[in-house]
């Protein structure tokens, strides 16, 4: 068993100030002692948040924390399999109505396809996702 962090997470402890020892240490409290990943998604996520930031010295301090997450985690990919299952996932949730963004479900769909829980504050898409196992953070 295993985590994949949520973007949400990393970016909320970056904007408190937290260290990355400080959000793993939350991590593991929260969730337990288990191995945590990125998923390449999340990833995207977070470099993205690096290049929307509204000052130099905000881009400076995101893409360090940044840097220090990616010498700490392990980044799982988004493969092909894991394509095929959010593409079920989400023809299956669409049909009863139920949309889920689309970056959350590749996230949610990498989470399941490695059989690991999903660490997040945001519970709301998360739990749209059937047997997926969601950790609040």
């Amino acid at each position: 068993m295993g985590l994949i962090l949520d973007s949400s997470i990393v970016i909320a402890a970056e904007r408190r100030g937290d260290s990355v020892p400080r959000l793993l240490s939350q991590v593991a409290a929260s969730a337990g002692n288990q191995h945590a990943v990125l998923s390449s998604v999340g990833l995207t996520e977070l470099a993205h948040a690096v290049y929307r930031a509204q000052t130099p010295v905000a881009r400076e301090r995101r893409e360090n924390f940044l840097g220090q997450l990616l010498l700490d985690m392990e980044v799982v990919p988004y493969t092909k399999d894991t394509a095929l299952l959010a593409g079920r996932l989400d023809g299956e949730q669409r049909a009863c109505g139920v949309t889920i963004p689309s970056v959350d479900l590749m996230i949610g769909a990498t989470a399941l396809e490695y059989g690991y829980s999903l660490v997040t504050v945001n519970l709301r898409h998360f739990q749209l996702i059937p047997g997926l196992n969601v950790v609040s953070l």
